[in-house]
């Protein structure tokens, strides 16, 4: 089943994970980790532009975005 997230907002719910990894350097460029935005899935549909992109998780732990 693939499931459609929007955007996160700048606001955190309490029970979502992290979005911004600790480590990463303080910089206005947003970095979510991919377990945020899979939600145990193994691909999740992202909207973007009017077209729906599709990210797929392999087995070897690699990222597929497609059209």
């Amino acid at each position: 089943m693939q499931v459609t997230l929007p955007l996160p907002s700048t606001r955190r719910a309490h029970s979502a994970p992290p979005a911004v990894a600790d480590s990463a350097p303080a910089s206005k460029e947003l970095c979510l980790d991919s377990e945020a935005l899979l939600r145990g899935n193994k691909s999740v549909s992202i909207a973007h532009n009017g077209a729906i992109y599709r990210l797929q998780a392999t087995k070897l732990g690699k990222l597929i975005l497609t059209k």
